[in-house]
């Protein structure tokens, strides 16, 4: 088996030397939250910072609580026996696909780790496309299709994914695209596991989340955590809300924890559950990253459909897809290569995430864009008008000139940058 390392991670550390050997580069390749930690969590880490036992594997008694507590102000009465805790959401994905088994039905695209994970499990993923205009979410008609004919050549197809809302798209399924998802799971009797790390960040007001776990509960599996939300990605804590009833499934998930890392980090949980306690503290503090993650996001669609892409506009999280097939510049991998080399815009190719080669569609994380530091980043979090700033008008500035040099090139504008577009110094 050839494990390479995961594209957003290469990414971000192509880009970082890049930016520490003089070059000018947009980073918008990494889905970091890219906010400061809030001082009431960093008090909480502190004041734990003494607790050096390892603990349940499950998790402490106090996180798995609180997080169930999470759930059900979301409308999902949950056991805190039925949560499990790990050092991250991605280890929990990792654990259930070995506690699962068989095959797994992935949305295209999709975040890279989940094929990658699959693949180190060996499980073989079935890639299915997202309904158009939709994304996190294999379309529920083709799933049907695909899981039988998997399965009509022997395989086990035991679960599917969904991420709501999606990374990479940005976009959010609806209710009725859910409830379709939900109705076929029962149908091929597949465990659902449902991302939903970005939920507590859709901004778009007008979309309704519905979870896979408010219709079909007895085979929904929930995984979140705090690197989003409340930028806590360094921190490295996630929480699983499994299926009631679900207790074989949890003693074969508390096996894999066990075996691979124990348990979580004890002053980490300490401040998570102070977080998914949710006080009014850091219920403001994601309310505003939110609400900026949004006002962004917006601008940069605006950006890409200025040069005439076509790009969803973005519902949730901080990331966009655009599709620059209409410049005719090649694939995926050679639209992100002249971004980055020609004009300083690192972004992740779609071929990464699953998606087909030769479409030049590429992923957009813009919550690098809020400065370099963390007064800049905290001045952008409480600005009402944080386009205004500076340094994220420079960033913009910069991405609005690399976008239109790169369509000059399509028409046939080519050699030295055109005057009018030579961007002004930025920050980012």
């Amino acid at each position: 088996m050839t494990v390479t390392l995961s594209a957003t991670l290469a990414a971000n550390e192509d880009i970082e030397r890049r930016r520490r050997a003089g070059e000018r580069v947009l980073h918008l390749a990494f889905g970091e939250a890219g906010l400061p930690v809030h001082p009431a969590l960093r008090d909480k880490l502190a004041a734990a910072s003494e607790r050096n036992g390892y603990g349940p594997v499950a998790g402490a008694s106090g996180l798995r609580s609180a997080a169930a507590g999470y759930w059900t102000r979301r409308g999902l009465s949950t056991d805190p026996e039925l949560v499990v805790c790990g050092p991250g959401s991605k280890s929990l994905l990792y654990g259930l696909l070995l506690a699962i088994g068989g095959d797994i039905v992935l949305p295209m695209p999709s975040w890279v780790s989940y094929a990658a994970q699959a693949d180190l499990v060996g499980s073989r993923p079935i890639l299915v496309p997202a309904p158009p205009g939709e994304g996190g979410v294999p379309d529920p008609d083709l799933v049907v299709a695909a899981v039988r004919k998997a399965r009509s050549e022997g395989r086990t197809v035991s679960s599917l994914l969904v991420t709501l809302p999606d990374n990479p798209t940005g976009r959010l399924a609806t209710p009725q695209t859910v409830a379709r998802l939900a109705a076929v799971a029962r149908e091929l009797d597949l465990i659902v596991i449902s991302d939903e790390i970005y939920r507590d960040l859709v901004h778009d007001e007008s979309a309704g989340y519905t979870s896979p776990a408010d219709l079909a509960p007895e085979r929904t599996i929930i995984t979140t955590g705090l690197s989003k939300s409340l930028a806590l990605g360094g921190w490295r804590i996630g929480v699983a809300r499994l299926p009631e009833g679900a207790h074989g499934l949890r003693t074969r998930l508390l096996a894999v924890a066990s075996e691979i890392w124990s348990a979580p980090a004890a002053p980490v949980q300490e401040a998570a559950a102070y977080a998914f306690d949710e006080p009014r503290e850091l219920t403001d503090r994601v309310a505003g990253s939110r609400r900026l993650h949004g006002i962004v996001a917006r601008a940069v669609h605006e950006r890409f459909t200025e040069i005439g892409a076509s790009v969803p506009r973005p519902q949730g999280g901080f990331y966009l897809y655009p599709d620059l097939s209409h410049l005719r510049l090649g694939g995926s991998a050679e639209i992100t290569r002249i971004l980055l080399d020609e004009h300083g815009i690192g972004v992740l190719p779609g071929h990464a995430f699953g998606d087909d080669p030769s479409a030049a569609r590429v992923r957009v994380a813009v919550s690098l864009l809020y400065g370099d530091s963390p007064e800049e980043r905290l001045t952008a979090l409480n600005s009402t008008d944080p386009l205004q700033l500076p340094w994220i008008a420079a960033n913009l500035n910069h991405l609005s000139m690399g976008l239109k040099e790169l369509s000059l090139v399509r028409h046939g504008v080519v050699g030295e940058r055109h005057p009018a577009l030579v961007p002004a110094p930025c920050h980012g």
